[in-house]
């Protein structure tokens, strides 16, 4: 097994589909800058409410990529 140095960042997704697709949103548009993302760990789950529906998922993060 490899031994690897992780740095860690944290992010927030949002999505008005679901929980899920917040997580994607975040890992893929950090994915743009970010390279060799190995993990992640959802920290928070929020929503937004409108007129007793919900409008919003929010996610937030911690992603860990490996250092070169």
């Amino acid at each position: 097994m490899d031994e690897h140095i992780y740095k860690i960042i944290q992010l927030v997704g949002s999505s008005r589909v679901s929980i899920e697709d917040a997580v994607q949103n975040a890992i893929t548009k950090a994915g743009e800058s970010v390279r060799d993302m190995r993990w992640f760990e959802v920290l928070e789950t929020r929503g937004q409410i409108d007129q007793g529906n919900i409008a919003f998922w929010q996610v937030t993060i911690k992603v860990g990529f490996t250092v070169e």
